[in-house]
């Protein structure tokens, strides 16, 4: 089943590149402001609003096979998976009392040397 090329209307694209500037917009004046543990959602929340944007209209995912569309959303959830798992790590690693190993200085008085092995 073959199928031609999707002409996307001047109207759309205008649409999405303007909501593209919003967005980018959006996403300098956000940078501005400090809103705690909400930052780094925030700006995943406008990057992935700007990428899927991007995606299904000039890259025409809209109008592709579904099989794209499923290799798309699989690749999405995998990088989600990924990044909940890192921030999970990096968040609760403090509360799990693993602290920084200590550095031992070795004298020489200090040292066993009966105890080596040949």
């Amino acid at each position: 089943m073959a199928h031609g090329h999707h002409i996307i209307p001047l109207r759309t694209l205008s649409m999405v590149f303007g909501a593209l500037l919003f967005l980018t917009v959006i996403t300098v004046i956000t940078a501005q402001i400090d809103l705690g543990l909400l930052n780094i959602p925030l700006a995943l929340a406008i990057a992935g609003s700007k990428a899927i944007l991007v995606v299904f209209v000039f890259m025409a995912l809209k109008y592709d096979n579904r099989v794209n569309l499923l290799t798309v959303v699989l690749g999405v959830v995998f990088v989600v998976v990924f990044l909940v798992l890192t921030l999970a790590d990096t968040e609760f690693r403090g509360s799990l009392g693993i602290t920084e190993p200590a550095i031992i200085e070795a004298s020489p008085e200090s040292s066993d040397t009966g105890s080596r092995m040949p």
